[in-house]
């Protein structure tokens, strides 16, 4: 499974950014979808996850009521819709693929996208 992430950059707190994740390869291997971001200095975290089957989804406290994951299946495409940015999610941003289910661990997911860039300022 191979994973491409694009649509990050520069925007004003109180913005919005629109990131994308396309999966190509044996995609089929794939349960969950996910984004982790990682901050300079800091560890890389959990954002949002996707179960592929049915759509169901999952944050993490920090992002949720502000951000939204979704899936195209004819795609292969996931994206996460990222509103009301503050300075702190500035981060590289990191699409995932797991084949299990309630993935929220890095641990968790065995195929990553190159990482994108999200500056928000202030």
């Amino acid at each position: 499974v191979q994973l491409q992430a694009s649509g990050g950059g520069l925007v004003q707190a109180g913005g919005s950014l629109r990131l994308s994740c396309a999966a190509s390869g044996r995609t089929f291997s794939l349960y969950t979808m996910g984004w982790f971001r990682q901050a300079p200095g800091k560890e890389r975290e959990f954002t949002a996850g996707i179960r592929l089957r049915d759509a169901w989804r999952y944050y993490a406290d920090s992002v949720k009521d502000r951000f939204t994951i979704s899936r195209d299946h004819d795609k292969n495409t996931v994206y996460l819709e990222m509103n009301m940015l503050k300075p702190g999610d500035t981060a590289v941003y990191y699409c995932a693929g797991s084949g299990t289910a309630w993935a929220t661990t890095a641990a968790s997911y065995g195929y990553w996208g190159q990482g994108t860039l999200v500056t928000v300022s202030s």
